[in-house]
């Protein structure tokens, strides 16, 4: 439930950050019945795609490094990426002015990379949100592709607290913060460059994860709120507890009639039957959206749009 709902929260927003925008309600019908999603939300649902592959690969013993950023900037791009070969202009487009000219000759590109995975890699007494934050600016600066820098870089952060043993699944919705604090995100970056302010900057990262932790698990504590109102209007449907069925409401705000079938292993028609029960009871409430019926979980959503 938590590693569908959250991702999808924190790739709206780190897709926001840079003024790729869609509504939560979009989001979330664009995850059940995404026939017709838009391009931002496309793009949102394409970043949290990354974010699984990223920690799949973490979890089967993969280490993280540049060629991981680049399955990960392919996968939020929806083609293969590869590492920029030549300038790439980071600045004011209108008036174009730049504030910014990252490493462009190949052989420093690579070599700037490979330090960036062995910094990420190697064995280190610095304090893993330490690490994370510096290795963070190094990404960004360095800038290896030519589109999907930051949204790579922010994955990888979450990847990083999770290879250090800080998170257990990659839940920490880090871009919210950012989105708020966005001036100073780039000013600290910029400072970093300019005159070597990293202690600044990291104390802003660490704020950053502190921030976003206490949001996340509050976000939790909401989300259990409403598995327990779901569980106890399923066993007065069914006069029985039946997780497979709070599992298939939860999961998504945005519940098919199919998701049922194949959590519950039931018909269609019982499906229908308990999902318009449900509705019955006001938990859920029926939509049509193109030819797919969809049952939204309301609190569930009310919660994921606050």
């Amino acid at each position: 439930m938590l590693i569908n709902a959250i991702p999808l929260l924190e790739a709206q927003a780190s897709n926001e950050i840079e003024n790729i925008v869609t509504t939560t309600d979009e989001l979330f019908e664009a995850a059940a019945y995404d026939l017709d999603a838009s391009p931002a939300a496309r793009e949102a649902l394409r970043y949290r795609t990354a974010l699984r592959l990223g920690f799949d690969e973490l979890s089967s013993g993969r280490p993280i490094t540049a060629h991981t950023a680049a399955r990960l900037c392919s996968e939020i791009r929806g083609h293969e990426v590869a590492f920029r070969r030549g300038e790439v202009f980071i600045g004011d487009p209108i008036q174009r002015r730049r504030v910014y000219t990252p490493p462009a000759e190949p052989i420093a590109l690579d070599a700037l990379l490979g330090n960036w995975s062995f910094f990420v890699n190697e064995p280190s007494e610095l304090d893993p949100l330490v690490r994370m934050a510096v290795a963070h600016y190094q990404f960004e600066a360095i800038h290896p592709f030519h589109d999907g820098n930051g949204r790579t870089g922010r994955i990888v952060n979450v990847l990083m607290l999770c290879g250090a043993g800080l998170l257990q699944l990659p839940l920490l919705y880090l871009s919210r913060f950012i989105i708020e604090n966005k001036d100073e995100y780039y000013r600290l970056l910029n400072a970093v460059t300019s005159s070597e302010a990293w202690e600044e900057w990291v104390i802003y990262m660490i704020e950053g994860v502190r921030s976003t932790s206490q949001h996340t698990l509050l976000l939790v504590d909401q989300i259990e709120e409403v598995q327990g109102v779901v569980a106890t209007a399923v066993r007065s449907v069914l006069r029985s507890a039946d997780a497979d069925l709070v599992a298939a409401v939860m999961e998504q705000p945005y519940c098919r009639i199919r998701d049922v079938v194949e959590r519950c292993g039931v018909t269609r028609q019982t499906a229908v039957r308990w999902l318009r029960a449900l509705e019955e009871t006001g938990v859920l409430t029926e939509v049509r959206v193109g030819r797919e019926v969809l049952f939204i979980n309301a609190a569930l959503m009310d919660v994921l749009r606050r």
